[in-house]
């Protein structure tokens, strides 16, 4: 379900929240329904991290996940929930909690899935990830807003993989992606290029390229994600405070 990357002018055009925004009252329409598809394909994790911090076991988290998203892409709970539709992210967690307190009892009785269409969700992979976590106090609705913006992070270094890996260029990726993260020890950009058979001026420019268009990545991704355009920045603001708390 990963969408191509983010280079070509409207190749995201399909799959952006504003897309869903605009159909929601439709039945039926394609678009809203793969573009929320495809949202609820990329940013599902913080969910499940969200309702496995509010007490749920691994299963009654999975029932939960599936369930809400069942719902969600039949449409009529799309248009009938009380949301703010700024944002996907926003709408999804004050959906979910809407969804949960209302249908937990219903949820619970159903088989995983019901007879309704299910995402293709890896809640294997999901909860080793969240058993890997270090221990946090935090309440459920911050645990969710960090997990979406590392959720967030990583799906832009998986585009820009799958960019290099597509042009023959993942060695240059993986010899250079750890510039990107900016932690210690860096590797040296003379190290870099004596990995890469480059002069170390060679390296400087392409570590440059690539930050530049790792900004680039991160701001269409988030402009998926909002319904107005003018929203990105605050949305990227928004990203770091949930990193930095």
């Amino acid at each position: 379900m990963t969408d191509p990357p983010p280079s070509g002018g409207g190749r995201f055009q399909t799959t952006r929240w504003s897309i869903v925004v605009a159909a929601a009252g439709e039945e039926g329409a394609p678009a809203e329904r793969e573009a929320l598809e495809s949202l609820c394909g990329a940013y599902w994790y913080p969910l499940y991290a969200f309702a496995r911090r509010r007490g749920s076991d691994a299963h009654e988290a999975q029932d939960h996940v599936q369930g809400f998203f069942s719902v969600l892409l039949e449409k009529g709970y799309l248009r009938d929930a009380d949301r703010e539709r700024g944002r996907f992210r926003t709408f999804l967690i004050a959906a979910f909690r809407h969804f949960v307190s209302k249908e937990r009892e219903k949820a619970r009785a159903l088989k995983r899935g019901g007879g309704r269409k299910r995402l293709s969700l890896d809640f294997e992979r999901g909860e080793e990830r969240y058993s890997l976590e270090p221990a946090d106090d935090r309440t459920p609705e911050v645990v969710f807003e960090r997990r979406w913006a590392l959720t967030l992070l990583d799906r832009v270094l998986e585009l820009l993989r799958e960019e290099h890996r597509a042009a023959g260029r993942l060695d240059l990726f993986d010899a250079l992606s750890p510039f990107l993260a900016g932690g210690s020890p860096l590797p040296t950009h003379r190290a870099a290029g004596e990995a890469l058979g480059m002069s170390e001026g060679a390296v400087k420019v392409a570590v440059h390229r690539l930050r530049r268009k790792y900004r680039d990545t991160l701001r269409a991704e988030i402009a998926r994600t909002v319904a107005d355009p003018a929203d990105v920045d605050a949305e990227i603001r928004h990203l770091m405070e949930a990193l930095a708390g």
